[in-house]
């Protein structure tokens, strides 16, 4: 249970990252409300997650996960630039998150 907690507590940091884009510096109140409960969420999530699992694990795949999909949602919402060299940075993200995973007991 606590990786569905992690990976829900990762989705919902993509969700505050991408409405505090929105919310323009916290001037715009629908984007920052959503950005304060997704926080919350995050953070609760993460917190039920680190009763099981270690605080490096479960604190760096939260970060990854956060940092690929707001990765992503740069690039096909906010039209952001991709290049060989962001794409390959991402891989060894996903490729770090993975070898965490599965060293993992």
């Amino acid at each position: 249970m606590s990786w569905i907690y992690l990976v829900f507590a990762g989705l919902f940091e993509v969700v505050w990252a991408y409405s505090m884009k929105l919310s323009d510096s916290f001037t715009r109140p629908i984007p920052s409300f959503i950005t304060v409960v997704a926080m919350f969420a995050s953070f609760g999530l993460l917190a039920l997650a680190m009763r099981t699992l270690p605080l490096g694990t479960a604190y760096t795949i939260w970060t990854g996960i956060g940092a690929i999909g707001a990765f992503l949602v740069g690039i096909f919402w906010l039209n952001e630039p991709v290049n060989v060299t962001r794409v390959v940075a991402a891989l060894l993200i996903i490729a770090g998150l993975l070898l965490l995973k599965f060293s993992s007991k």
